[in-house]
């Protein structure tokens, strides 16, 4: 199968769940439903959920039991973007090329609609009944993973910082929800031990490497693509590699860690297609 094709297709899948799992937009708080319909329908590459669902087809998973989790996943990534661009935290205008979500309803409902996202998103990982899949979801969103590495992020802004710093907020800022993603999927798939390592080592490099990308599409990427105005990291004086590193140096970082994540994964031999393809796929927006 095409890969286009291939993410056409799961992005179909996911979409026609997300539907049926928000609630209706006429059930009271009808406001509270509609903003939480706008925002995870707004766009989006669906890549967490499709990075979940290929990890458990990739393992010999069978059925439907990954839909509520790779959901929940979205869930989660949308709530995060809603309360990252509050004027509080990156202060956006637009989120995929149309007005995030406190420029429409208000900062306290982009609040309380990130908040009804994240409760929902628990309630359906529970569908799953695999105690193992929330506590590796909860863990990578909380203290010691995306929370912290905002909690990082914010204290960065406007100061030198080391390499390493900015490591750090990237691989938990984006990285381990990333990398959690993929270890759901394969949990849930059955994985043995081997092939759980493995999609572990190449989500945490491709974790890794997709925020630097999307580090270096705040300079170079068009506006019409990105959905939003170039520029905003240095504008808001934020820790990423091109201010650290260089461009150049960043590109190069990002090929050699989605390469050694692809190698981590020979144990799968043409199993692995998806992942192959899809660290091509996002490494290609960048040169």
């Amino acid at each position: 199968m095409d890969f286009e094709e291939y993410l056409k297709k799961k992005r179909k899948i996911i979409d026609r769940a997300l539907d049926e799992y928000l609630p209706e937009e006429k059930k009271e708080p009808k406001l509270l439903h509609r903003a939480m319909r706008y925002s995870i329908f707004a766009g989006g590459k669906r890549l967490r959920p499709i990075i979940a669902i290929s990890s458990f087809e990739a393992v010999g998973g069978k059925g439907k039991v990954i839909l509520p989790v790779a959901c929940a996943l979205e869930m989660i990534h949308t709530y995060s973007l809603i309360h990252d661009d509050l004027p509080c935290m990156d202060d956006d205008d637009l989120r995929r090329g149309k007005p995030t979500l406190h420029k429409i309803h208000g900062e306290g409902m982009a609040v309380l609609t990130g908040d009804a996202l994240h409760a929902l998103a628990f309630e359906l990982l529970l569908k799953a009944k695999n105690f193992q899949v929330i506590q590796e979801v909860a863990k990578a969103i909380g203290t010691e993973g995306m929370i912290g590495g905002q909690v990082k992020d914010l204290e960065a802004e406007g100061r030198k910082v080391s390499l390493k710093q900015v490591e750090y907020i990237h691989t938990h800022k984006t990285g381990k929800l990333l990398k959690a993603s993929i270890r759901a999927g394969a949990i849930l798939g059955n994985a043995d031990n081997k092939r759980l390592k493995a999609l572990s080592a190449y989500g945490e490099k491709f974790g890794l490497a997709f925020q630097i990308m999307d580090d270096i599409l705040d300079i170079v990427g068009e506006e019409r693509v990105l959905g939003k105005k170039r520029g905003s990291d240095k504008a808001n004086s934020k820790a990423t590699y091109p201010a650290v590193v260089g461009l150049e140096k960043s590109r190069g970082i990002a090929y050699s860690l989605l390469k050694e994540a692809k190698e981590s994964l020979r144990i799968f031999q043409e199993k692995s297609w998806v992942f192959e393809k899809l660290a091509d796929y996002v490494y290609a927006r960048i040169v």
